[in-house]
């Protein structure tokens, strides 16, 4: 199913109000401790790296940039107008392309599949906050883009992360401030069970080739100074 407008204007009102400098989104963390390790997982099972790679849930780009320098064709996608804007803004040099897309809606996904062929997939944290009743057609779009030949690299915040983002949360002196807006615009992160995204797999056709435990590096921090990192599951993805 397609998401509900409820969700959708969540996520243009936090992107309308994010900040335009790099590092203020709360997870947004600069490539180098973010995309940069997950691609040292995923490249040795992607069996063909020039297919187009689709950014899911781009946000404001930071990730796709990285990404164009390392694959032939990019394309973030996003479900939010907002965040593509934003994310075109900081691209002045056109390094990828942008586009409006719910993948969880099947001709939406269909249709950038007929246009762009297999493609390859990389998506960080967007299904742990993706509404319960939206995730299946979520991952079930990513298995139509994948086709036959991609691969997706998919990493998620575990369900140990939920407590962690709830002790900011109700911490005595608020939440962090970059953290603050995520559920100030009625976002809900760290809400899959672990067990639920392979559920979600194995219903769309698609395999697990490998995975993995990480931490989802932020740009908040600790009182001592230290980064806030989320337990996360990384998952390499591909036709069964």
């Amino acid at each position: 199913m397609s998401v509900t407008s409820r969700y959708r204007e969540a996520w243009e009102g936090f992107w309308r109000e994010a900040p335009e400098e790099e590092g203020e989104v709360f997870w947004d963390a600069e490539p180098a401790v973010t995309v940069a390790p997950h691609l040292a997982l995923f490249e040795p099972h992607v069996t063909v790296p020039t297919l187009p790679l689709v950014d899911l849930g781009c946000g404001n780009g930071t990730q796709t940039r990285f990404l164009a320098g390392r694959f032939p064709h990019v394309v973030g996608a996003d479900l939010s107008v907002a965040a593509i804007e934003h994310a075109r803004r900081s691209d002045p040099a056109g390094l990828a392309t942008y586009r409006v897309l719910d993948a969880g809606d099947k001709d939406e996904a269909q249709t950038l599949h007929a246009e762009l062929g297999d493609c390859n997939v990389y998506m960080r944290g967007v299904l742990h906050q993706a509404e319960p009743e939206a995730r299946q057609a979520l991952v079930d779009g990513i298995a139509v883009l994948l086709g036959a030949q991609g691969r997706a690299f998919l990493v998620e915040l575990a369900e140990a992360a939920k407590p962690v983002l709830m002790g900011l949360a109700q911490s005595p002196s608020g939440p962090p401030p970059k953290l603050a807006p995520v559920f100030r615009h009625g976002i809900a992160p760290g809400e899959v069970a672990d067990d639920a995204v392979l559920e979600y797999v194995r219903a769309a056709g698609l395999s697990v080739l490998a995975s993995g435990e990480q931490t989802l590096t932020t740009t908040e921090h600790k009182p001592d100074g230290s980064r806030i990192e989320l337990p996360s599951r990384w998952l390499v993805l591909g036709r069964a």
